[in-house]
């Protein structure tokens, strides 16, 4: 019964940064994988990064690797998606979720989403 709140998007400019919170509270965390997704208007959910519980392993997609960086803070039940040299194709609503069983990396997570963060980055 975790609950996770993405925050910190916003309006930023081509070649910006943003960094991107996600809080978890109500149940357990220290113990699943946490992953970063998004989703573009018109496309499918994109899983973008994903950390292991004790942060020593982390993935990339393609699109985001050598400029997206996944942290996370177990003692504060938090994770930091730090987005670096934004493009306008990464416009889009972001989401963080927990995966139901796996403490390596995200591959099931849970049903619920909550609202996301928009991030929209102009040209």
């Amino acid at each position: 019964q975790v609950q996770l709140v993405a925050s910190g998007g916003g309006l930023v400019q081509a070649g910006g940064s943003l960094r991107l919170s996600c809080a978890a509270s109500g149940g357990t965390f220290d113990s699943h994988a946490v992953g970063w997704f998004r989703q573009a208007p018109g496309k499918e959910r994109e899983t973008i990064a994903s950390i292991s519980w004790d942060g020593l392993y982390a993935v990339y997609a393609d699109s985001v690797k050598g400029r997206f960086t996944i942290y996370r803070d177990n003692a504060e039940k938090t994770s930091y998606l730090y987005m670096g040299s934004l493009k306008p194709e990464d416009t889009a609503v972001y989401y963080c979720n927990i995966d139901k069983f796996s403490g390596v990396r995200i591959s099931q997570p849970y049903d619920y989403w909550g609202q996301g963060t928009q991030v929209t980055v102009s040209s």
